[in-house]
């Protein structure tokens, strides 16, 4: 996509799938330093490494500090937004499907745990 643009579809609970245009086929698991008891794996990116660890690293903090899987969300999301400029979106959850448009390089999709994260920027 000539704008800067991508779309990716992703279901959580299952390994994640790109859409055709989607240049990386296969990518490497990225795993960050998370606490014992905290796996993170990641399943899908368009994102640099340092911004995918730092993706982990906040999500790791929020989920520690909310249960509550929209609360989790709404936490990664308004980090990134302060640290990287608007407008980033965040699903959390254990069973979800989406299909996003996204900028280029600001995309990633993990899983910490059980849960997936899907965190990108658009708009």
């Amino acid at each position: 996509m000539s704008d800067g643009r991508r779309k990716k579809s992703v279901n959580g609970g299952a390994p994640a799938q790109t859409i055709s245009d989607d240049r990386r086929s296969s990518l490497p698991e990225v795993e960050a330093s998370p606490p014992v008891g905290k796996r993170a794996v990641i399943k899908s990116a368009d994102m640099k490494e340092d911004m995918q660890k730092e993706a982990i690293d906040i999500a790791i903090f929020a989920f520690e500090k909310y249960s509550v899987e929209k609360d989790i969300a709404e936490n990664i999301k308004k980090e990134f937004d302060k640290k990287h400029g608007a407008t980033w979106h965040c699903i959390v959850g254990r069973n979800f499907g989406s299909y996003v448009t996204h900028e280029t390089n600001h995309f990633v999709y993990f899983y910490l745990d059980q849960k997936a994260v899907l965190l990108f920027k658009s708009g």
